[in-house]
């Protein structure tokens, strides 16, 4: 059934119709320099008939399928041609999914043509009713070697040489439009050069939106212990962009550094506790070059926006080529795996993505996701001049209104403003859709016009035109936020008072695609703070200034700390005893006196009373006296 899908979506081919593509050497100037390139015709169509593909036995698993050594049968006018491949036999796939992913998967194929340092393409066909995608086979993979090396690491001039090919296979995939999302040792292959090769071309990229049977897949797109924050859930959490893919390459750079798989031992539940919540990093070994130490941290930054492009990735490995290595290959492992030191001055990536050039508009940079007001050196301005090409820490000329001579900045201070949009701006979607957020951020804006946006319900960045977008309302860190009025069924659930209202939270921190992390510290949770996701486009920001009446103000001071009502109560309980005991005291303190002249009266009297006893007792037998009166009149003669 599958079959008859995938020939009537393909159309009737046969496999003499197909031309045979054929790799040959291409030279480049120096003859030590070589690189394989793969060549056939124009037009190649992906689909091999399954009758000329026979699997011989397996080699592999992993999350999305299995990997099979099969031969396939080429034949020709004048021969026939039998040659090993490797296939990989996906999941099953819903005949109702198999148009969208034959379209994807004809896309892709077009673009991996012609690609030196990602592993060749034959074609998709189908093996027992699964699909099955043929590859070029080759006798091993870096996570091969690691297998047969003593401790499982690589020596580090090896792991320069091998992420400086991975680096520009992913670049040439990353500049055809192409997410990988699946990178590690086992998919990066070595060809008979000792050179490494992508061996997955972007496979989940395949898989999106897809309604797939295993329910981990659609939760997943990747392998856990390699998959960045945002793509356990890329609608929530993400969008999933090019950085994306600089983690998973971070996570394989230090395996085979140090022989240790990142979170080794942890189930997907576990690395997603650690990653996505508790926003733990892996441990990096000692002695790295700072270059290369420098670039793998900013990989691990919890945000993708502050992760380095590939581009970046690859000139730090190529300016770590001249390092001394004898003192960085040896050691055990319980050496190498040290907590990551603290460079003294680690790269911001994020101030490097916009590429000035001269002509463009500028202004001085934001703080990200910040209340505080900052001082616009550089409100609105031209750039007329650079220094150093604008390089990362060059100076640049900016002509700004007003001032006769342009001012001289770093470059890194000011960010392009396009159309009146600039990366980080919070942005509206003019039209309606019920299935993603209205409000996100902007990503990026190129100098045509065309923006990225990140918004709640996508997987990956929306893109558009800027004429689509306008200004939204910009949320911060610390800002108290509460649901709408309107808002009867929000995206994400709301936490709620005792009395059944809505409850105000303070955000905590913002996700890429705008969505708001709220945590609600008015409330008290057996000792933990409770929190929520929240959609910007249905929350409003709540202040002092906002709150009318002392009623409302004081239950907005409620909301800052749980422990505001019982300190309340507990001051006001002190200063009601306080106050009553002061009027108490007002009260008694005449009554008090009144007592004490009874008191004095009746002290007069007995006294009086004691000395007519004395007097009397004198007249009283010595015997009965002495009997009664402990100090009485001593007996005469």
């Amino acid at each position: 059934m599958v079959k008859s899908c995938w020939q009537e979506m393909e159309g009737e081919r046969s496999d003499s119709q197909s031309a045979e593509s054929f790799e040959y050497m291409l030279l480049e100037r120096d003859p030590d320099l070589y690189r394989t390139v793969f060549s056939g015709p124009s037009q190649i169509s992906p689909w091999i008939d399954p009758s000329v593909l026979t699997l011989q036995h397996r080699i592999g698993r992993g999350p999305f399928g299995d990997v099979w050594i099969a031969t396939h049968h080429q034949r020709t006018e004048d021969h026939d041609r039998y040659h090993e491949v490797a296939v990989k036999m996906l999941h099953p796939i819903r005949e109702d999914q198999l148009q969208a992913f034959s379209a994807r998967f004809d896309e892709i194929f077009g673009k991996c043509q012609g690609l030196s340092n990602v592993c060749f393409l034959h074609g998709i066909s189908t093996q027992n009713g699964r699909i099955c995608i043929a590859m070029k086979f080759y006798e091993g993979s870096i996570g091969d070697r690691m297998a047969r090396l003593k401790g499982g690491r690589v020596p580090l001039s090896d792991v320069l040489r091998y992420g400086a090919d991975l680096a520009r296979g992913i670049i040439d995939l990353h500049s055809r439009g192409m997410l990988i999302l699946n990178l590690k040792p086992c998919n990066f292959l070595l060809d008979e050069h000792d050179r490494a090769v992508l061996g997955d071309f972007g496979i989940p990229s395949l898989l999106f939106g897809l309604s797939l049977p295993n329910p981990d897949l659609i939760q997943r797109l990747g392998t856990p212990n390699y998959m960045a924050p945002e793509q356990w859930q890329p609608s929530i959490r993400g969008p999933i962009s090019y950085e994306t893919d600089s983690w998973g390459f971070a996570c394989s750079i230090l395996e085979m550094l140090s022989g240790i798989q990142a979170w080794r031992g942890k189930s997907p539940d576990e690395v997603y506790q650690l990653v996505v919540l508790k926003k733990e990093k892996p441990i990096f070994p000692y002695n790295l070059p700072p270059a290369i130490e420098n670039v793998l941290s900013g990989c691990f930054e919890y945000d993708f926006r502050d992760r380095p492009l590939m581009t970046d990735i690859l000139n730090a490995f190529e300016s770590a080529k001249d390092v001394d290595y004898e003192n960085n290959d040896g050691g055990s492992s319980e050496n190498l795996r040290v907590d990551r030191p603290s460079l003294p001055s680690r790269t911001d990536w994020s101030l490097f993505k916009d590429k000035l050039q001269v002509g463009d508009k500028v202004r001085s940079r934001k703080l990200k996701n910040s209340c505080s007001p900052r001082t616009m050196e550089v409100p609105d301005g031209t750039i007329v001049g650079m220094e150093d090409n604008g390089g990362r820490h060059g100076y640049i000329l900016v002509r700004v209104h007003g001032l006769h001579d342009p001012l001289k900045v770093r470059s890194s201070t000011v960010e392009r403003v396009t159309y009146g949009f600039a990366g980080g701006d919070w942005v509206r979607l003019r039209e309606d859709d019920k299935k993603r957020s209205q409000v996100g951020i902007l990503h990026s804006i190129d100098r045509n016009g065309t923006v990225y946006v990140g918004l709640i319900g996508m997987d990956t960045l929306w893109r558009g035109e800027y004429s689509d977008l306008q200004m939204a309302e910009a949320y911060c860190v610390g800002q108290f936020v509460r649901l709408k009025a309107n808002i009867s069924s929000p995206r994400f659930e709301w936490q709620q008072k005792r009395g059944g209202g809505l409850a105000t939270g303070r955000i905590s921190q913002i996700l890429p695609n705008g969505c708001l992390v709220v945590k609600f510290p008015g409330k008290f949770n057996l000792g933990e703070v409770c929190s929520c996701l929240a959609d910007p486009s249905e929350v409003e920001v709540v202040s002092f200034d906002k709150c009318e009446g002392i009623v409302k103000k004081y239950e907005h001071l409620e909301d800052f700390h749980w422990v505001v009502r019982p300190l309340f109560i507990a001051v006001g309980f002190f200063t009601a005893l306080k106050l009553g005991i002061f009027v108490g005291k007002g009260i008694v303190r005449p009554r008090s006196r009144k007592v004490a002249s009874v008191s004095d009266q009746s002290d007069h009297q007995q006294e009086q009373q004691v000395v007519q006893n004395n007097a009397n007792a004198a007249w009283l037998p010595p015997t009965v006296a002495n009997m009664l009166f402990r100090d009485g009149p001593t007996p005469s003669g």
